[in-house]
């Protein structure tokens, strides 16, 4: 669920460590790529002549372009993707496949919101839809983590699934960046238009793909992660009728009563100083920091969370959520002290008002899911603690009489960004190839080829090297 690093807005929030500055300069360039053919310009004898060049229903906008490369192996020199927008997601090493032609499709659907500034439209509710050559029958729909753009997938998700052969789709969800809470007129708007705009792209994008392709698509997926992943669950449990499954990685976990960020966050911005400082109090700190989720042996990942993620995305959700608990100030003030009026590290969700609860039930899970889920999650994420998320939507999805559709793996050594896999090789795992074992695994059991592994913990193999780590995530 964090959030994106790019500010479209002239109000900027430093990031501390590992900043993105140097990719941000990478900014996404207008689609005129030279040798990309647009719609009816397509060149006679090329891969897409001949082909009607489908348009997106309901958008305001779009653009279709043939390319050579569908992944990021082309469109970053293309100009068909934006590297800051997936920047961080995956470990430095991951491969990228090559060798997908294809369409591309880029444009916006009706929004009054104007945060996502790519092809220097101005626009929110941007999609990228992208339909291979050598297509396999199947289609998934993606929505973005954090608060990124719709190239967010890129490199994590698209790449791999599109050299499957799976025509692909992603929304920016409705707003961008890190003001997208002002989107809307009601707490909670800016959220729940996330799930409105991936249905939307979904209702759209299978269109897409049977005029392209002659047929609907015979399976269709969704799959996200973080923010992305909670999209997943609420897709499934809502809209199970538009797919045939889902991967959730590491989804945001919002329900009324809670756990939902609100309740752990504060949590971290109160005790985590304490921890810092060292000292007699130090080692109490670090056992309030335990009890709020923030797992033992995850403490070598804190220092890097206190600068770049837990103060920022507290204060951005609790405003969108909660605008009232600081009063006129605008998403609070950064890194405040305890004991500080209106400091973020002293909020109580519990103690709020019923008018934020109901704001937070408009967007909560239930885990009444229609379609078979694959769940996974790191055990040392420390953005969303395992056990304030998966652990307590696995048990929703349990109680909610679906247990029979959901596989539930922990990750062990795994955490919220593969970027740190790199950082810290010897005491993490990344999370990619688990996620790609796991679609796989959805891939069989929808084809009725067998049932995923029981639910369990999958354990870092003893002695695998990075290489290995980054090539193979056995499930069981």
């Amino acid at each position: 669920m964090f959030p994106h690093r790019r500010e479209h807005r002239a109000r900027r929030t430093p990031l501390g460590a590992l900043s993105l500055a140097t990719v941000c300069a990478l900014l996404a360039t207008p689609v005129t790529p030279a040798g990309a053919a647009t719609a009816g310009t397509e060149t006679p004898g090329a891969h897409c002549a001949g082909r009607a060049l489908p348009r997106v229903p309901g958008a305001a906008r779009q653009r279709a372009d043939c390319l050579d490369e569908l992944t990021t192996a082309g469109t970053v020199s293309s100009g068909h993707t934006d590297p800051a927008d997936y920047a961080g997601l995956t470990p430095k090493d991951l491969p990228t496949p090559t060798g997908v032609p294809g369409i591309q499709i880029d444009g916006y659907f009706p929004d009054t919101s104007t945060t996502n500034t790519n092809h220097g439209w101005h626009h929110d509710s941007q999609f990228v839809i992208r339909l291979p050559d050598h297509w396999n029958g199947g289609l998934v729909v993606a929505g973005t983590p954090g608060n990124r753009e719709q190239y967010a997938g890129d490199r994590a998700i698209a790449d791999w699934v599109l050299a499957r052969g799976y025509a692909y789709a992603a929304t920016d969800k409705g707003n961008t960046g890190t003001a997208f809470f002002r989107d809307g007129r009601r707490p909670g708007d800016a959220i729940a238009e996330w799930n409105t705009r991936l249905t939307q792209l979904t209702h759209a994008a299978r269109t897409v793909v049977t005029r392209r392709y002659h047929r609907p698509p015979a399976r269709t997926l969704a799959t996200g992660l973080s923010n992305g992943g909670y999209l997943v669950r609420w897709q499934l449990e809502h809209h199970p009728e538009l797919y045939d499954g889902g991967v959730d990685w590491e989804g945001t976990l919002w329900r009324a009563d809670g756990p939902n960020p609100l309740t752990f966050l504060p949590a971290a911005l109160r005790h985590y100083p304490g921890h810092a400082a060292g000292g007699p109090r130090a080692a109490e700190a670090t056992a309030a920091m335990h009890r709020a989720g923030y797992p033992a042996g995850s403490e070598f990942l804190w220092p890097y969370h206190h600068r770049a993620y837990w103060d920022l995305t507290q204060r951005l959700y609790r405003e969108e959520l909660d605008p009232g608990y600081d009063g006129d100030t605008e998403a609070g003030t950064p890194y405040c002290a305890s004991g500080t009026p209106g400091c973020d590290a002293d909020y109580a969700y519990p103690a709020r008002p019923a008018a934020v609860h109901r704001a937070v039930g408009r967007i909560a899970l239930t885990g009444r899911i229609g379609k078979p889920l694959i769940t996974l999650q790191g055990t040392l994420d420390v953005l969303l603690p395992i056990s304030q998320d998966s652990d307590v939507y696995a048990r929703m999805v349990h109680a909610a009489g679906r247990g029979s559709l959901l596989r539930y793996y922990r990750i062990e050594d795994g955490t919220h960004t593969d970027a740190l896999a790199d950082a810290f090789p010897d005491r993490l795992r990344p999370m990619v190839p688990c996620h790609r074992a796991a679609f796989t695994a959805l891939e069989r059991w929808i084809a009725g080829a067998g049932r995923p592994p029981a639910d369990h913990t999958v354990p870092r193999p003893p002695g695998a090297d990075p290489a290995t780590l980054l090539t193979s995530c056995p499930l069981g």
